[in-house]
């Protein structure tokens, strides 16, 4: 039993394939979503089908696993059964859970309203209809009230990392180029987007000489960053940040994130995020034959060093716990203890922009944008989705044209009114 259809899940079930092991993959979602690309989504770079492919079409090689619709409401360990969402149960010899993470506000759950993260193709879109609209209510508003078109044009990333950067940074794109080519009261100097981040720096993972280069990359594209910015409140209004009120009508939370309730359903400890504490061989202690991996599980490589929260990462685990199962239910040698394999560091800024850390080689510049574009198509699911990518990014490079800036998801009366702003994400 493969819960989950991310990176891990479905790596555990092409390995399992090669074995003569019947599988059931269980997902809430009919797709296995590249959330690496999710943010060009909600910056109308891609298409929601561009980042996407159906389960069913990605297994349907693989005779003897059976894919099923539905969510996971506990784990029965004695009995060795999973309690469904619709209420069936379903029975397993060996369980892998690979059931991902979500945002996390610390505490603050309120603040998920007005400050939406990107984990969905769903939440990718809400945050999409935001940014576009705000462009929208600016050029309405260009004169009656002066103090709330700036709010319109005012974007707000929370969180410094990989994802908060590419955020911040594909907003600069898209809002500057936006502002040059489709509208006329409008123009790049009118927008304003800040990037916040509570550590010292941005990137805390990569080396200092790149995070230095991703913030010039930043404030290049007119990104203001803040960093050692700990935000104390967030609402209708905007974000107050070391005791500064700062007004925005559009933010995005890229500060952190927990993993799913899999700790809760298995009854066992879990660290500060929630994720699975397991042993060396991705096991649960006192669980037998239960496996947790992924964004899921507090894993450490050789040395203590943990194992980041990145896809290769996650195929990584996921084959490995397939592989041990397949040696368990076969009677074979049992593969020695977990160790990741870290290949690089990649994180893009806008167009032609990227730092790279390889471990041995650290760079920036044009050169590193195209080693991430590369390794992102590559780890892309499907030819189609390969190809129509990589046209796209083309595209965009020669034209700075995105051709995605669709507000979807409203009826006309909310779309004029002001409150279309505060609506929630499905």
């Amino acid at each position: 039993m493969v819960v989950g259809a991310g990176f891990a899940g479905l790596a555990a079930c092409a390995e399992l394939a090669r074995h003569p092991i019947d599988v059931t993959l269980i997902d809430r979602q009919n797709h296995h979503l590249f959330q690496p690309l999710l943010y060009q989504v909600a910056t109308a770079g891609l298409s929601p089908a561009d980042v996407a492919a159906p389960v069913r079409s990605i297994v349907k090689k693989h005779p003897r696993t059976r894919v099923l619709l539905d969510g996971v409401e506990g784990i029965d360990h004695q009995r060795r059964r999973i309690i469904l969402t619709t209420g069936a149960t379903t029975h397993y010899d060996a369980l892998i859970l690979a059931t991902g993470a979500t945002h996390s506000y610390f505490g603050h759950g309120d603040w998920a309203r007005h400050a939406p993260g990107i984990k969905t193709i769903d939440d990718a879109l809400h945050v999409r209809r935001r940014i576009l609209l705000a462009l929208e209510q600016a050029e309405t508003n260009r004169q009656e009230n002066v103090e709330e078109r700036s709010e319109f044009l005012t974007f707000l990333v929370i969180g410094g990392g990989p994802t908060g950067v590419e955020m911040a940074g594909a907003i600069a794109e898209l809002t500057r180029h936006a502002a040059d080519m489709d509208f006329r009261f409008i123009t790049r100097k009118c927008v304003r987007i800040i990037l916040i981040e509570a550590g010292p720096r941005l990137l805390a993972s990569f080396p200092e000489k790149l995070s230095a280069a991703a913030a010039r990359a930043l404030r290049d594209l007119g990104v203001e960053v803040r960093v050692g910015g700990r935000v104390t409140e967030v609402d209708e209004a905007g974000v107050v940040v070391n005791g500064e009120r700062i007004r925005a009508a559009t933010i995005v939370w890229a500060a952190g994130v927990k993993a799913s309730p899999a700790a809760a359903w298995l009854g066992v400890e879990s660290d500060r995020a929630g994720r699975v504490i397991v042993d060396s061989n991705l096991e649960v202690p006192g669980r037998p034959n239960v496996f947790v991996v992924g964004d899921t599980a507090a894993v450490t490589s050789a040395g203590a060093v943990p194992v980041p929260g990145i896809a290769p990462a996650a195929k990584q685990q996921g084959q490995y716990a397939a592989r041990r199962i397949a040696a368990k239910l076969g009677e074979k040698r049992l593969p020695p203890p977990f160790r990741y394999r870290h290949y690089a560091s990649l994180a893009t800024i806008g167009r032609k922009n990227a730092v790279v850390d390889l471990g041995w080689l650290r760079f920036s510049g044009l050169f590193a944008w195209l080693l991430w574009s590369t390794a992102h198509i590559y780890f892309l699911v499907g030819f189609r989705n390969r190809l129509v990518v990589g046209a796209n990014w083309l595209w965009n490079y020669i034209t700075f044209d995105r051709g995605a800036r669709l507000i979807t998801g409203l009826d006309a009366d909310t779309a004029r009114g002001e409150t279309a702003m505060d609506q929630p994400a499905e």
